[in-house]
């Protein structure tokens, strides 16, 4: 009678990992059951804890509103965040503490997803994945810090159009007032993350970086265009604020892809770029020994048969004396 511990190790021998990363679609299934359960499990415990904390994460969100707030009653303005439902404060609360738990936990799902998708990968596309999500997470944060600190002057630029603040206050929903916030971060945060994007493109051999400096004209009117179209506000100082940095990142990207481009074309030998090869792929090499080229010349100038079926001799090829 098979044991149980047997059957276990013969099931195990029969599911072992495949050295590339292949398995059978049920198995993929249940990885992403288990990858997107750990993920939810982190999300949600994170989220809970920020509900003990959740009067300071709320002074966090209101704070670039209510900084201008005491300058515009000085001018007669009304100026006030409200809940517009009896249940917005619980809905609010939710939201807050849901943000605060998504980035508090964006370790451990991001590294579910990197899990995830890493056994299909190349050990060159590992190095380069783990270095555009170790690039990409700073860059986010910092983009969507540099909105925080321009919240106050966009909600300045744009409660300064009310015509007649004596007659018409400004009372602004809490909830239009989160979707705003966060659109300003997530605009500011990805347009910080696309140089990365770029430079994933040079190194996959899509785009050379010459051709993103000879772009310089239209990436400058696009860069402005998308600040003015992505940002809520649409005020030109929330404008400039994104364009600027936007305009910075492109260029050192373009200056990273003219460098990576220098030192593919410096490893190119005979037309053939050996950077472009997997690891566990050889690089093609001539196996000719030197000097068989010209042992071959000479095997062919005196060793090949004449018209009678015989070898040449030295002899055929001496010049007759003369007499």
């Amino acid at each position: 009678m098979t044991s149980i511990s047997e059957r276990r190790s013969r099931r195990g021998r029969r599911t072992s990992a495949d050295p590339e990363g292949r398995m059978p679609l049920a198995s993929h299934l249940r990885e992403l059951r288990v990858r997107l359960t750990r993920s939810a499990l982190a999300v949600i415990l994170a989220s809970v804890g920020a509900a003990f904390f959740y009067k300071p994460l709320f002074d966090l969100v209101t704070n670039p509103f209510y900084s201008i707030v005491e300058e515009y009653e000085t001018k007669g303005f009304e100026l006030t965040l409200n809940f517009q439902g009896i249940g917005d404060p619980f809905s609010y609360a939710l939201k807050i503490c849901g943000m605060a738990g998504i980035f508090a936990a964006s370790p451990v799902w991001m590294y579910n997803l990197w899990a995830f998708v890493a056994p299909g990968l190349h050990r060159r596309e590992k190095r380069y994945g783990i270095a555009f999500v170790v690039v990409s997470v700073p860059l986010f944060l910092g983009g969507a810090t540099l909105a925080y600190f321009f919240l106050p002057k966009g909600f300045d630029l744009l409660i300064g159009f009310n015509p007649a603040p004596e007659r018409v206050a400004n009372i602004i929903g809490l909830d239009n007032y989160l979707s705003f916030v966060l659109r300003m971060f997530l605009v500011f945060g990805i347009a910080f993350v696309m140089p990365v994007f770029l430079v994933g493109l040079n190194l996959a051999g899509i785009v050379r970086g010459r051709a993103l400096i000879r772009a310089w004209r239209p990436v400058i009117m696009g860069s402005f265009i998308f600040a003015a179209v992505a940002t809520p506000s649409g005020d030109p100082y929330t404008m400039t604020a994104l364009a600027v940095p936007m305009l910075i990142l492109y260029y050192i990207a373009a200056g990273i892809s003219m460098l990576t481009d220098r030192r593919r074309d410096r490893a190119s030998i005979d037309g053939l770029d050996y950077r472009s090869l997997d690891d566990d792929e050889a690089s093609p090499l001539d196996a000719t020994p030197p000097g068989v080229d010209d042992a071959d010349a000479a095997s062919n100038g005196h060793g090949e048969p004449n018209a009678d079926g015989e070898p040449d001799s030295d002899e055929d090829h001496r010049e007759p004396e003369s007499r």
